[in-house]
């Protein structure tokens, strides 16, 4: 019995999925979803997807679940209505300790002042800022999952004092952590800089608000890794103007890739990136993968699925 892979992503791409996947599952016989006879469609009761036409899936009346090779589901959670089928999505340890090192690198990047030192050298200006040590750097992490709570972790040990938010209550040895409403404004007034590592969800969308925003301490730096949505675009602009705000590091947005007339391109205060902060590893997703895929044929058992409600 085949296995769709089932993609809006190009054929290259689809294809370099496809054979990564077949090395690691030679017993198993997957296909392009395009490939598929009605007869196929018809039995098929797993698919592999990245970025699915929701469509696609649904001219599967058999299946019962699918696995994505992402982390992120949000989209397809957001675009299948009621599925009738589970969903699970990508859980690699190795993508938490990617994140948590991209968030070290950029969290230094702010902490050690080089977005001023870049202006400087398009000024021909020699100046010495002052040095601030990391103890004394406060860091904020919104988010406490797999991987907030790594990257956390990897700050503190680089010596920043850490706190970190989650919706629920979380204990974590060397991090205060904060939950709730109360806790939110709390860690954001604490915060010299802010890490977002929050899923999207009803809750997060437009969690970072003009009034949110205007909580952080003045001159505070924001990092995004999440999700663009759970930022207003519109209120950052106006806190980096303003200069609540001193600079944002955004590595994903609402639109991508980010449309060429978009205020960040140009602006002095933003560092814009092309969705690198973790991208998921071919080789390391597929024996992932293989594994789960391996251990359902033998008994049967779903991996553990995401819940639809919350949308991770």
């Amino acid at each position: 019995m085949v296995i769709p892979f089932v993609s809006r992503l190009d054929l290259d791409a689809q294809q370099a999925w496809i054979d990564v996947l077949s090395a690691a599952m030679p017993d198993e016989h997957i296909v392009p979803f395009a490939t598929l006879t009605p007869e196929q469609k018809s039995a098929c009761h797993l698919a592999i997807v990245a970025d699915p036409e929701p469509n696609d899936l649904l001219a599967l009346p058999a299946l019962t679940w699918v696995h994505s090779v992402w982390a992120g589901v949000e989209r397809m959670v957001h675009e299948l209505v009621s599925p009738t089928f589970s969903i699970v999505r990508l859980v690699d340890p190795q993508l938490a300790d990617t994140m948590s090192e991209a968030v070290l690198a950029w969290t230094l990047f702010l902490h050690r002042d080089m977005p001023a030192y870049a202006k400087q050298q398009a000024n021909y200006r020699w100046e010495q800022r002052p040095m601030v040590q990391a103890k004394e750097r406060r860091i904020g992490v919104l988010g406490l999952g797999e991987l907030g709570k790594v990257s956390a972790l990897r700050l503190a040990h680089n010596g920043f004092s850490v706190a970190g938010w989650s919706r629920n209550e979380k204990h974590i040895a060397g991090i205060t952590c904060f939950d709730g409403h109360e806790g939110l404004v709390s860690l954001l007034r604490q915060s010299d800089i802010l890490v977002c590592l929050l899923p999207l969800t009803s809750e997060t969308k437009g969690l970072l608000s003009r009034e949110s925003l205007a909580y952080l301490p003045a001159g505070a730096g924001l990092i995004n890794f999440a999700r663009g949505l759970i930022i207003d675009d519109n209120a950052l602009l106006e806190k980096l103007d303003q200069g609540v705000v001193s600079h944002a590091v955004l590595d994903v947005f609402m639109q991508e890739p980010l449309p060429k007339n978009h205020q960040y391109w140009q602006h002095h205060a933003v560092t814009v990136l092309p969705h690198i902060s973790a991208p998921t590893h071919l080789i390391s997703a597929s024996l992932i993968l293989a594994d789960n895929i391996k251990y359902y044929r033998m008994t049967g058992i779903i991996p553990s699925c995401v819940d639809v409600s919350r949308g991770y």
